[in-house]
């Protein structure tokens, strides 16, 4: 699926610190214009790209390009990890030379999700200039809820400097590339099992509809060797993605919180009671759901 990030035109791009706790699990297979990099600073994240899932930790520096559709599948709870996204104008017009010829590309080949791993002294120098890029940007707690699948139509990245922003952005987008090209490392994969595959289709087009027993029915397997399957793999429960998805549904239902309240949300969204989607919503973001929302509204 073809999204848009909704960057208006003075931006190069964006820039924020994702983070497991505060950042929406919004499951959607996706891919977009920009380039997208990644470096993880904390915890363990999981993608899955062209049937493949891919699994990095701390000091990872990763990329996604314009024909790469990529969908993040888990997240450690403690997971943090910036997200920089370029736009194509900014690379054609920052890319001039033979070394960054590649970042032009839609893709730059079979190579899976391409990504090295930083030494430390490296890690420490792109975390610094990230955290120096983010001065001036928008609150925290705004940019996890809305950058990239915004739950407000109406949100537009900002940031107090746009031209230092701008000028961060180039220098970040180079120096990534050329600490890429020093690497030789690729990622470890793991080929998901064509029930795993079959099973995450199903729930994307519906998350609702499909019990276990009758996922494991269409996907011709046993429920126990499918959800062992699953969790192997993917790194979390069936149950547990199927909730995430959900809770992805809710973001989406509840917005702003002005045109829905939060119970009428968390029904449309799938959620049986209130007591199934505060555990859920708990064990994702470590507060209950007044509690965030309250902390929310008040940004």
């Amino acid at each position: 699926m073809l999204v848009s990030l909704k960057i208006d035109s003075e931006y190069d791009g964006f820039l924020f610190l994702a983070e497991s706790v505060r950042n929406p699990p919004i499951l959607v297979s996706h891919r977009h214009r920009e380039v997208e990099l990644n470096l993880v600073v904390n915890g363990e994240i999981t993608y899955v790209l062209d049937g493949r899932s891919y699994t990095f930790g701390r000091g990872s520096l990763l990329w996604f390009f314009p024909s790469q559709e990529h969908q993040i599948m888990h997240r450690t709870p403690d997971a943090q990890y910036y997200v920089g996204v370029f736009t194509p104008d900014m690379i054609q017009r920052a890319c001039r030379s033979a070394t960054y010829a590649d970042l032009g590309k839609q893709d730059v080949g079979d190579v899976g999700i391409l990504h090295s791993i930083l030494t430390p002294a490296r890690f420490d120098l792109m975390e610094r200039m990230m955290a120096a890029i983010m001065e001036g940007s928008m609150d925290a707690d705004l940019l996890n809820r809305e950058a990239g699948f915004g739950v407000d139509s109406s949100f537009r990245y900002q940031h107090h400097d746009p031209d230092a922003l701008n000028a961060g952005l180039r220098h970040l987008l180079l120096l990534a590339w050329r600490y890429q090209q020093d690497a030789e490392a690729r990622a470890d994969s793991l080929k998901l099992h064509g029930s795993v595959r079959q099973a995450l289709a199903l729930i994307s087009e519906n998350p609702d509809s499909e019990s276990l027993s009758e996922l494991a029915k269409q996907c011709s397997i046993s429920e126990a060797y499918l959800s062992r399957m699953f969790r192997q793999q993917v790194g979390i429960p069936l149950s547990q993605y199927k909730n995430n998805i959900r809770l992805g549904r809710f973001w989406e239902c509840y917005g702003d919180g002005h045109s829905i309240n939060m119970t009428e949300a968390m029904l449309e969204a799938g959620f049986g009671s209130y007591a199934q989607f505060y555990k859920v919503f708990r064990a994702q973001y470590g507060r209950g759901p007044r509690q965030l929302l309250r902390s929310r509204s008040e940004v």
